[in-house]
């Protein structure tokens, strides 16, 4: 579904993304591990067209979209869950979801039922509809950023850091949703610091490190490197 080859990316003079090429086939759930700037976020604004690249190309369902502005990305199906949320603060929870739905929004009864698919995820976004964003906790916010991705109809959703200042129960919470997310169908490419979790959950798995891909491999594999636990699972 997305093959990514030879990528690089700049900030100015600087290079933060270094020849990238991983891939993600349809129905996976990839996950992409590192620490801090590692360049995971930048990789995603790449693939989603917020940063520009400065080399090689990114395939989506057989096309090229290395060039394609943002709205055809999204419109193709590869929507995005920023990292820090970033929802619409002065708005409810109902109003966030319609906007994640704006390419559908002639349809809907269509809207209606994946908004209710959304609630029936995250029941506490159901009891919370008209309540203003900005006001849920860091953990709601999550949900409903992931609710509003889900409402573009994803063929491949992008997870940028959705544990990250989350308590542990919420964590799993989330990432219990992940799964099921998958289960039901759905690509994901998961950007991970906490790689102990994202590995557990996933089926291969990609270490990033200063923007360069150093190892690759099905996750139960890396769980169990000696390199990889060291340098990232703590033990």
């Amino acid at each position: 579904m997305l093959e990514i080859t030879g990528l690089n990316s700049h900030y100015g003079p600087v290079q933060v993304i270094h020849d990238i090429s991983l891939s993600v086939h349809s129905g996976e759930l990839v996950a992409l591990v590192g620490g801090n700037g590692a360049g995971k976020t930048t990789l995603l604004h790449t693939l989603s067209s917020l940063h520009p690249p400065s080399a090689g190309t990114i395939r989506f369902a057989g096309h090229d979209i290395t060039r394609w502005p943002a709205h055809r990305i999204v419109a193709t199906g590869i929507c995005q869950v920023p990292e820090g949320r970033q929802v619409f603060a002065p708005l409810s929870v109902e109003d966030n979801l319609r906007l994640g739905a704006y390419r559908q929004h002639r349809d809907s009864g269509w809207v209606r039922q994946e908004m209710e698919r959304v609630y029936h995820l995250f029941p506490i976004l159901d009891e919370r509809r008209q309540q203003l964003a900005g006001t849920l906790s860091g953990g709601q916010q999550q949900m409903l950023a992931i609710g509003r991705a889900l409402l573009g109809r994803p063929r491949l959703l992008l997870l940028d850091e959705p544990s990250m200042g989350l308590a542990p129960l919420l964590v799993e919470e989330i990432f219990r949703v992940i799964v099921e997310l998958n289960t039901q169908g759905v690509t994901i490419l998961l950007v991970e610091q906490n790689a102990r979790a994202a590995l557990a959950i996933a089926g291969r798995g990609y270490i990033l490190e200063t923007g360069r891909i150093v190892k690759t491999a099905p996750a139960a594999e890396l769980l169990a490197d000696d390199d990889v636990r060291r340098a990232y699972l703590g033990y």
